[in-house]
This record gives structure tokens, C-alpha cells and sequence, in this order.
């Protein structure tokens, strides 16, 4: 089925948008008409999923490499997004670390910290800097992703169990802030998908057993729309796409 350009007209940022889940969402918003803000730490990665969307009829997108822990940097991003765009469409906070699958005694304090950064604080400081431009959308939507894990709890996955949990805390309580606001803010769990961090966490995997991130993008599609209406849930991707 060809592209409907749902999104056209629409300013989306994605961060972790050089590869897997984040890369796919670029491509798959690109082709849907979205003006495209992309954050990673690595400017090749970037070039190439702007490559790969104009290759497809997309705009041009905007490139910002950038450590998503810098907070600082979040905030200069967030009043340039201001003097550039005036407002923000659709955030996708998606970059995450996986840490180390360890007992939780034996958690380094330095990986632990990591964790809880890029997984928690960075999204924190990213709700803090694009609530403004986001309360200037006429239908802003705001989508996380978090994990299974939550749900299981399992031996060994501590601080990253840890982490999304506390993401899910944050987010349900800043969609209970907007009720009475253009803007929903929701979650989404993107199930088992082919990843590096899933390759990580699970080495004597087939990475060909497990379905593509492109998979998943009908229902970040879904979730970015003005149509979606839902706010502060836990959505799984099976559920929608």
C-alpha cells in the first residue's frame, strides 16, 4: 500500500535514531511526510537514515548528534527547535542502554548511573525542554519506549528492570499533567525485535528468528497521529500494529 503522508506537515524528533527501532520509526515518519529532528551520538549513523529517507521522497532532515545525557546540550537544542521550528508535532524518546545483565549485588555503581541516565534522567530533561514547544502543537504526541521487562521483573536485569520501570513512572505522571492539554503522553513496548541490544542480552539468539524493527512502525505511526487520543498507557506493539 502506498504512503498516506499522514504525518505531513508534522515536526517529529526521535532520539537513538541512528539504527534499529529509532532508525526504522525516522525512515517509516519520513515517508509519511514528517519533518524529521534525529539525535544520536554518531553523525555517520545519522547521515545514512537521512540518506535512506530522502532516498524515499522524504525531506531533508535535521541532524543532531549529541550524547543524550548531556542536559545541558538538551536544553540548547530545545530553544534552537524554538527560533527554528516554534513548535514540536511528535516526540519519541527511544534511545536506551541495556547496562549489564548481573546479580544486582555485583552492579557497578559507574554502569548503574549509565543506565539510569540514558534511560531515565535524559528522557526527564527531554520532557522538561520540549513541553513548551510542545504545548504550541495542536495535537502533540509523545511516545516512549519501555520494555517487557517491567512486567517480569527477571534475576539479573536489575538496573535495567530498574530504569523503564522509573521511566514508566514518569511519563504516567506527566500525562496525568496534561489532561486539560493538547499534548498525550504514552508508552509503548516494542515486544521481541531484532536489535543489537536484544542481540546483547541474549547472544545465542538467531537474530533472523525475530522480526525486523520496521516491523513496529505502524503502530509508532498509529501512536503520532492526532487521531490517538489515548493517554498515560502502556501499550503493546502486537496490540496495534
Amino acid at each position: 500500500m502506498a504512503n498516506q503522508r499522514r504525518l505531513e506537515g508534522r515536526i517529529a524528533l526521535i532520539t537513538g535514531a541512528s539504527r534499529g527501532i529509532g532508525a526504522a520509526v525516522a525512515k517509516a515518519f519520513g515517508a509519511e511526510g514528517a519533518q524529521l529532528i534525529l539525535i544520536a551520538r554518531t553523525v555517520g549513523g545519522l547521515e545514512e537514515v537521512d540518506d535512506a529517507v530522502r532516498k524515499a521522497g522524504g525531506l531533508p532532515a535535521t541532524l543532531v548528534p549529541l550524547d543524550i545525557t548531556d542536559g545541558e546540550g538538551i536544553d540548547r537544542m530545545g530553544a534552537a527547535l524554538f527560533e527554528r521550528f516554534g513548535k514540536l508535532d511528535v516526540l519519541v524518546g527511544n534511545a536506551g542502554a541495556l547496562g549489564t545483565l548481573t546479580p544486582t549485588s555485583h552492579v557497578e555503581p559507574k554502569i548503574w548511573q549509565q543506565t539510569m541516565d540514558i534511560n531515565v534522567t535524559a528522557n526527564a530533561r527531554l520532557i522538561r525542554s520540549m513541553d513548551p514547544l510542545l504545548r504550541r502543537s495542536a495535537a502533540a504526541r509523545a511516545i516512549f519506549v519501555t520494555s517487557g521487562v517491567t512486567t517480569m521483573n527477571p534475576p539479573y536485569w536489575a538496573a535495567y528492570a530498574a530504569s523503564k520501570a522509573a521511566l514508566e513512572a514518569l511519563v504516567i505522571c506527566w500525562a496525568g499533567e496534561l489532561n486539560k492539554t493538547n499534548i498525550r503522553a504514552n508508552l509503548l513496548d516494542p515486544g521481541v525485535v531484532r536489535t543489537a541490544m536484544r542481540a546483547r542480552a541474549f547472544p545465542g539468539e538467531d537474530p533472523a528468528s525475530l522480526p525486523h524493527p520496521d516491523a513496529l512502525t505502524k503502530a509508532f505511526i498509529k501512536m503520532a497521529l492526532p487521531e490517538w487520543t489515548s493517554n498515560g498507557e502502556r501499550v503493546e506493539a502486537s496490540s496495534i500494529c
